[in-house]
């Protein structure tokens, strides 16, 4: 068994992967809203437009929101019940946080990227665009999302798992 320093830097390396990925893609929400005020400009201003400019902004938000779902579970800001967590001590809380990655996080990551896998793949094959004349080529790359961000969340996952197993084992 590894160290618990060991255990330890990795953990903090995994985490430290997934802040980057969600540093990084927070800037497309300044983006999307710029973008956002061009295409209102063109449309009512200039009586213009382009649909992917519009498609665009879907993409950013896409974006944002599947690969900073793992930053925002290593801010622990996700969705929690904290009726009865708030209460419990320290190591009851460890257990609660592995036991969420084991029971709920690993195996609803494994379920998306098994059904997202045929998915991703047919958008591959046929290199899918936009539906629509205009629109934006490259939606097989978007849909190549719906695979890394289980991947993100499971890293992310880890670290948590990881972090947390010191203190399960302190037998205070």
């Amino acid at each position: 068994m590894r160290s618990l320093a060991e255990m330890s830097r990795l953990a903090a390396g995994l985490e430290a992967f997934n802040r980057w990925v969600g540093r990084a893609v927070s800037w497309l929400t300044l983006a999307m809203v710029l973008t956002t005020f061009v295409v209102v400009l063109l449309r009512y201003g200039f009586d213009l437009g382009w649909i992917w400019l519009q498609e665009s902004v879907t993409v950013m938000h896409a974006l944002v929101f599947m690969l900073g779902a793992a930053y925002t579970l290593a801010d622990d800001e996700h969705v929690r019940v904290d009726i009865l967590y708030n209460r419990f001590g320290a190591r009851s809380r460890a257990l609660v946080n592995c036991l969420g990655v084991v029971l709920l996080l690993v195996p609803f990551c494994l379920l998306i990227l098994i059904t997202g896998w045929d998915y991703v793949v047919s958008a591959w094959a046929v290199r899918e665009g936009s539906p629509q004349a205009g629109g934006l080529p490259g939606v097989y790359l978007l849909k190549s999302i719906i695979l890394l961000m289980p991947v993100l969340l499971l890293l992310q996952g880890v670290s948590i798992f990881l972090q947390q197993l010191p203190l399960l084992m302190n037998r205070d």
